[in-house]
């Protein structure tokens, strides 16, 4: 597995973990608080969330077949865009597990000359 595989996995789960707070955020204030001016916030937001969680997917999806992850827990990483703050914490504990794979691969390539 390359290191690139984790890398666009990872900045795409902390960009879809911040935009779906900011998303939660925004539809408090628009439908709880009754706040106005809320509405092209949320609209944008809401779009952005929505056009990114689809890359989230497939790098998500990549990074869980290439580390051959058993599939329920596969799904819950593909869940956590739809969860807010849960993309923070099922990121930081699949890269734990992703690391000793990256430097199982990078001891097992053999070095050009």
């Amino acid at each position: 597995m390359k290191k690139s595989v984790l890398t666009r996995y990872r900045v795409l789960a902390y960009v879809t973990a911040v935009l779906l707070v900011l998303l939660t955020v925004g539809v408090i204030g628009k439908r709880v608080l009754g706040l106005d001016g809320f509405d092209g916030f949320v609209s944008v937001i809401g779009i952005a969330h929505g056009w990114l969680y689809v890359l989230y997917l497939i790098f998500a999806f990549d990074l869980g077949s290439k580390m051959k992850m058993p599939v329920g827990r596969q799904l819950w990483v593909l869940l956590a865009g739809t969860v807010p703050t849960a993309a923070f914490f099922v990121e930081r504990r699949v890269t734990r597990e992703a690391e000793p794979l990256l430097a199982k691969d990078a001891d097992t390539t053999p070095a050009t000359a």
